[in-house]
């Protein structure tokens, strides 16, 4: 009996690291989850999409609120895995806004406001959302006018990574009938296991 109690402990005690995240993304003093790809800039978009074109990336904007319970499942499960946040590194200028924060963002239109009133503005009513944007915006745009898709809430891996390529490739742009639904559709075939991820 006692080897067999040891035997379960054993296999507990093995477990728990297999229970642990990835490489979950750590807290910053605003209570949002901060990764090594997200860029602290002084939230002025023209700025940050001049910065984003200089580097070849394309500029993303994530908003994110505290004990977010499914910021934290992007963070632990999906922006931990090599081949997404590898993605995104290389591909994307990514700036973190705060749902509620009160740090100052000027808007493309030239309007600066806190987060959380140009999160009104912009109708962003959930977290995690994420806005992408173009590599060019009139100068009257909104950020929600100009982006070119927005990605509200928190996805798998693979609808994750499809919808940065989707984005990064332009497929947008496209005069093909494939939409971002029927893109992921595609993918998920080319995979060839029948999951979104």
């Amino acid at each position: 009996m006692l080897r067999s109690l040891a035997k379960v402990l054993m296999a507990a005690v093995l477990a728990v690291p297999m229970a642990v995240p990835l490489s979950a993304a750590e807290l910053g003093d605003d209570g949002l989850h901060k990764t090594s790809w997200m860029r602290e800039t002084f939230k002025d978009l023209r700025e940050d999409l001049d910065e984003a074109n200089g580097e070849g990336k394309r500029l993303a904007l994530i908003f994110e609120q505290r004990g977010c319970i499914y910021c934290t499942k992007m963070h632990e499960e999906t922006f931990p895995r090599p081949e997404i946040s590898q993605y995104i590194e290389e591909n994307f200028f990514v700036v973190q806004l705060n749902l509620y924060g009160d740090v100052e963002v000027t808007d493309f239109d030239g309007q600066a406001l806190p987060e959380k009133e140009m999160a009104r503005k912009w109708g962003v009513l959930f977290t995690p959302t994420i806005l992408f944007l173009p590599e060019e915006v009139a100068e009257e745009a909104t950020a929600p006018e100009a982006a070119v898709a927005m990605m509200p809430g928190a996805f798998g891996a693979g609808t994750t990574l499809d919808m940065f390529t989707w984005v990064n490739e332009k497929r947008y742009a496209l005069d093909n009938g494939e939409d971002f639904q029927r893109y992921h559709a595609r993918m998920i075939q080319e995979r060839n296991n029948g999951s979104a991820d």
